[in-house]
């Protein structure tokens, strides 16, 4: 297989879930699958509102799961942890690979590089991208995050997953290192305690179709969830405020966009 004349399709879920189709391989980024609730967590509580698009045997089977981080339960339902097992491999932070445990689950440093190799699929690269779940000094509070590029022909020069970040010098370092031809922007201006965004908003999200000026941007994790101060529609209000409205896809739920070679 060409590698270079693969598609990506991307099929947004709900929230941060988003199912990555490409050559042949299948991934898929943060799973949330519960039907909406409120779920009483000490010191937060969240309030899931939209259920997801698909159910989770809809996504079946999956090469991979890319994990931002396990300790929330809008990036890791109680469904999407009964997925896990269920894919060929897990990626996520280092610390959420010591709290999950598996043979399956992989840690990764930030511009650590894996190889996710599947007979007859194909391979991809998958390397850890640094993440700030929130402003600074925010990790005794919110734990490690960590987002993902993905490369077909070399790390990197096909997708980027924020994760659950804010616009920082990480990410601006991703941007120097990379040229993804996608971003998935994690935004919706989470704001849990509502002191500060832990999530892009529509001004970090500017910051980073400035970072990427060759890449098509879209939006995850904006709707679904009461935390959410942004919705997608508000951030494409803001790229079309600014006459770049043409740099952010919509993605609809539960239908596949492709985005060709």
């Amino acid at each position: 297989m060409d590698s270079t004349s693969a598609d990506l399709s991307l099929t947004l879920i709900g929230g941060p879930t988003v199912l990555i189709e490409t050559g042949g391989l299948r991934l898929i980024t943060d799973p949330t699958f519960d039907p909406p609730r409120l779920y009483q967590t000490a010191p937060v509580h969240f309030e899931k509102t939209i259920g997801p698009a698909l159910d989770a045997e809809a996504v079946l089977p999956l090469d991979a799961v890319l994990l931002s981080h396990d300790q929330h339960l809008d990036n890791l339902d109680h469904a999407g942890r009964a997925l896990l097992p269920k894919a060929g491999a897990v990626f996520t932070t280092q610390a959420g690979a010591t709290r999950l445990g598996g043979e399956t689950i992989a840690g990764l440093a930030p511009f650590e590089t894996a190889i996710l190799d599947v007979p007859g699929k194909g391979r991809l690269f998958v390397t850890a991208a640094p993440a700030r779940h929130g402003p600074p000094g925010i990790e005794p509070i919110s734990g490690d995050v960590v987002g993902f590029l993905l490369g077909r022909d070399a790390p990197g020069d096909l997708l980027y997953v924020t994760g659950d970040t804010v616009f920082y010098d990480g990410v601006a370092e991703v941007a120097r290192r990379f040229s993804p031809r996608v971003v998935i922007v994690f935004a919706g201006s989470a704001e849990p305690r509502g002191r500060f965004h832990m999530t892009m908003d529509a001004n970090d999200a500017l910051e980073t179709a400035g970072a990427f000026p060759g890449a098509t941007l879209v939006a995850a994790h904006t709707d679904g969830w009461v935390h959410f101060k942004e919705s997608a529609a508000d951030l494409a209000a803001a790229f079309a405020t600014l006459g770049i409205a043409h740099r952010l896809a919509r993605l609809e739920p539960g239908r596949p966009k492709v985005f060709p070679a």
